[in-house]
């Protein structure tokens, strides 16, 4: 058999199992839900419904191909700046990640990745969105949207910071389940930047919830310290030096935005105040933030828990 592996993956209520290539290429996946399996790559067709019985049982059904699957890509290598995060024997306590391949390339992510895979996968067709519009039905898939296109405009805003040597990347996954919408690296360190489009809204945050026109609090700014604590293990993990991280709340198109923190634990910002961070330095240097992007963009650093 190939080295083939499977592996879980958790997101907005999926719960799937990916047969994988080493490269980190998916060659099959099936819903753990209805048992139902997806061939993507034909030639591995027999080895993949194979290792996904041994986790689904024999009852799981293979979903019919509606067209021939292409081969897989080749584990291409990208530059010589971008390649292989060195081993750990190069820097103490440092974990080793293999070479970066394009599969694994996180730098491919556009703002907005991890929804636009999920409307892709569950969402309406381009039809059905244009009837419940006609209609002015709402739908189930409006703050999906609302979602995508807050992100959108955050990447947008962000990438006129490389200018300031500053790194972005979108939609990184978490083992732990969900993603970072967007990651931040440059000399004033690294930011988990979360983002939240609520069009109109009077927002009110406080040092761990948040309230939309004085609805019921949510967690935005204690997720958001969560995730800036997680991305700092993953990347300390492997770059093998204090890697300090940041989380950033970004509201979109909100009519006001009040801050009522004590802390300022959790920096806060409507879209266009994220140049704010631009002229912040003196935390990395030029080589650790190459460093420090080198390990975030790589899709496998991120998948250890």
């Amino acid at each position: 058999m190939s080295d083939l592996t499977v592996n879980p993956w958790k997101r907005h209520g999926k719960d799937r199992l990916y047969v994988n290539l080493p490269d980190g290429t998916a060659v099959a996946w099936a819903d753990r839900l209805t048992k139902v399996i997806t061939i993507k790559v034909e030639r591995y067709r027999r080895e993949a419904v194979a290792l996904l019985r041994q986790h689904l049982g024999d009852s799981a059904t293979v979903r019919p191909s509606s067209r021939p699957s292409a081969p897989p890509p080749a584990a291409s290598s990208v530059r010589s700046s971008q390649k292989s995060v060195p081993s750990s024997s190069s820097r103490r306590g440092q974990q080793r990640l293999p070479e970066l391949s394009v599969a694994d390339d996180l730098a491919r992510n556009p703002p907005g990745a991890v929804l636009l895979e999920a409307i892709a996968v569950r969402g309406p067709s381009s039809a059905q969105r244009l009837w419940s519009k006609m209609l002015r039905r709402p739908s189930e898939w409006d703050s999906w949207y609302a979602g995508l296109e807050g992100e959108r405009r955050v990447g947008r805003e962000l990438q006129r910071l490389s200018a300031h040597g500053w790194r972005v990347l979108h939609g990184v996954g978490k083992a732990n389940g969900g993603d970072i919408d967007h990651l931040l690296i440059g000399p004033g360190g690294v930011f988990a930047i979360n983002t939240k489009h609520h069009p109109g809204a009077s927002v009110w945050v406080g040092d761990t919830m948040a309230k939309i026109n004085g609805g019921q609090p949510v967690p935005y700014t204690a997720a958001s310290k969560a995730e800036a604590a997680y991305a700092q293990e993953v990347l300390e993990r492997h770059c093998g030096f204090p890697v300090p991280v940041e989380p950033v709340l970004v509201f979109v198109g909100v009519a006001s935005l009040h801050r009522a923190v004590t802390q300022y634990a959790v920096r806060i910002y409507q879209e266009r105040e994220v140049s704010a961070l631009a002229p912040l330095s003196g935390k990395l240097t030029t080589e650790q933030v190459e460093r420090v992007y080198g390990v975030a963009r790589h899709r496998r650093a991120w998948l250890r828990m």
